[in-house]
């Protein structure tokens, strides 16, 4: 049995139908922007490997941390123990992080920490002697990972986990902000969708721990990207009801959308931040849920005294030492300047596909491009495509889109951007 034999009967891909999985290329290395397929040929990683290779792939700064690290201490429990990556991974997330948001939680998935960060704010609503805030408020639109409590705050309809609606916990959904990004912004509430925010705090604040969010821009729900004033408004709202403000950065995290993080577009801090992918550059798998002394404390003043969490992987010095090495690329290089570089091309050479019939909407925020369909796209055909155009795109629903890591240059985001409009068109 060959090893893609052996892979097709018994390795399950993540979602898909293991009967039929569809194109599958068996990767052998990576360098920069570079996959390497077992047949010789290579491919253009164009969506940083599901959104964290920022750096591009097997960056020497980051891989040599990681060597060291594992010659000396690959993992140790954090429960009564520290290790220096940690303590220096900690530093530099609080460093990047708005002033007043500086105890870090770590966990080992994105989808973790966001189960970390609703722990927190129900444990804090607790040590507050809200003793029924145990629910949550969203938006529609939304994903936040696929573990069982994360689900229960993803779009119960139009989202990836609407098949498990009936055995999740009811939360409470609000329309997404409908002004976009680039639109002007409207102060009347009820026409940029803030009065139906009020209107639920007003009605349901007693039973609601927080509000959880991605800021500006939702991923997997769709790509689309909202006006940052919309937070500003939430943020006035959650303080006015005792609500804590919770943002999903975990793809956004570390200058994918061109700031920092995407709540710098508004200029706001919430009371828990989650963080992930780009964390380590796609090195290896970590996350963190950031929050303040006051929610720290709070919980630590808590029944049980204590955060009632604890991976086994928690903090694990292989993955700190990635993540620090990450930030320091982060801080001491022209990140923003590339991600401006990226943007700007995208908007040029992505503009073309506004003009097809099949083609709903065209829209760039920092180093995120999107072709929006009118129908669904199979993601088998820009799997197939890529042995054509040297270019790995994985579309979902109607969205083709690309992630390009930062370290792209312009020739290889050409052959990206014409990748996706040919595949808009249908020539591929």
């Amino acid at each position: 049995m060959t090893p893609m034999e052996f892979d097709a009967r018994h390795l399950w891909h993540p979602y898909t139908n293991v009967m039929d999985p569809g194109p599958m290329h068996l990767i052998t290395g990576a360098e920069g922007v570079w996959l390497t397929r077992d047949d010789g040929g290579k491919m253009i990683d164009a969506m940083s490997s599901w959104w964290c290779a920022i750096h591009g792939h097997r960056h020497p700064v980051i891989t040599d941390a990681m060597h060291r690290q594992i010659d000396q201490l690959p993992h140790v429990m954090f429960g009564g123990l520290t290790h220096d990556p940690a303590i220096e991974l900690g530093r530099r997330l609080v460093e990047f992080m708005p002033e007043g948001l500086d105890r870090v939680f770590y966990s080992d998935s994105g989808s973790v920490t966001i189960e970390v960060a609703l722990k927190m704010a129900v444990q804090y609503q607790m040590a507050q002697g809200h003793a029924h805030r145990v629910e949550f408020a969203t938006i529609r639109g939304g994903y936040h990972g696929d573990t069982w409590k994360a689900m229960s705050v993803c779009d119960p309809v139009n989202g990836m986990h609407g098949l498990f609606a009936g055995a999740l916990s009811i939360q409470h959904f609000l329309p997404r902000p409908s002004i976009r990004f680039d639109e002007e912004w409207c102060e009347d509430p009820i026409q940029n969708g803030l009065a139906e925010l009020e209107q639920l705090l007003e009605r349901k604040g007693n039973q609601i721990a927080g509000l959880i969010v991605e800021p500006v821009v939702q991923g997997a729900g769709g790509m689309y990207f909202y006006h940052p004033a919309w937070l500003r408004g939430a943020k006035e709202l959650c303080d006015e009801y005792g609500i804590l403000l919770i943002f999903d950065e975990i793809a956004t995290g570390f200058g994918r959308s061109g700031e920092l993080f995407a709540m710098d577009h508004a200029g706001i801090a919430p009371d828990i931040i989650c963080v992930g992918k780009a964390l380590t550059g796609g090195h290896i798998t970590l996350s963190a849920t950031v929050t303040s002394k006051n929610v720290a404390e709070g919980i630590g003043n808590s029944e049980a005294g204590v955060m009632m969490h604890g991976p086994t992987y928690m903090a694990n010095p292989l993955a700190c030492a990635a993540g620090a090495a990450s930030l320091s690329l982060l801080a001491n290089g022209n990140w923003k300047q590339d991600v401006t570089q990226i943007a700007d091309q995208m908007q040029h050479e992505l503009a073309p596909a506004r003009a097809l019939p099949s083609v709903a909407e065209v829209r760039v925020l920092g180093a995120i491009g999107v072709i929006e369909m009118h129908e669904t796209v199979d993601p088998r055909v820009a799997h197939r495509a890529a042995l054509e155009t040297g270019v790995w795109l994985r579309p979902f629903a109607r969205n083709i889109y690309c992630m390009p890591p930062f370290v792209m240059s312009e020739d290889e985001l050409s052959r990206v951007t014409s990748a996706m409009v040919a595949l808009a068109r249908g020539d591929v």
